[in-house]
């Protein structure tokens, strides 16, 4: 029986686990939606904030009650993780991506996905009051 390289084995371990994660913020991000609340739709699109440099876009990955409850930098959009996979094509028009969260770690599965979907040029800066946004 052919044994499956490591870095092909490691990537379907990756997958398969971000697939999990995706399914249970959905379903938790389902059980509390309880309130009268509007999300908002964010198109990548409409989300270019003045001051960033042209081509580039800064995504905070957190949750939407973590960018509305524990702030978030001006110049960022918020595009939460879990709803990331359904943003990777509007991504790609972009020549640099900054990606921020709470302390990194969810920024870091973001790049992990940006860049085996094959965009280059992706930064992860950890928390988002790493930010510098230009004045």
């Amino acid at each position: 029986m052919k044994q499956l390289p490591m870095k092909k084995l490691n990537n379907i371990m990756f997958a398969a686990a971000f697939l999990l994660f995706a399914g249970m913020a959905t379903a938790c991000n389902s059980a509390q939606s309880t309130s009268t609340e509007v999300k908002e739709e964010i198109s990548v699109s409409d989300t270019t904030k003045p001051g960033n440099v042209k081509g580039s876009i800064i995504v905070d990955v957190r949750t939407i009650e973590e960018w509305n409850g524990d702030g978030h930098a001006n110049c960022s959009v918020n595009i939460p993780l879990s709803d990331l996979s359904t943003k990777i094509e509007e991504l790609k028009k972009y020549q640099n991506i900054t990606l921020v969260c709470r302390s990194g770690k969810r920024a870091g599965t973001a790049k992990s996905m940006l860049e085996e979907a094959g965009i280059q040029n992706v930064t992860n800066l950890g928390a988002w009051q790493n930010i510098q946004c230009p004045k």
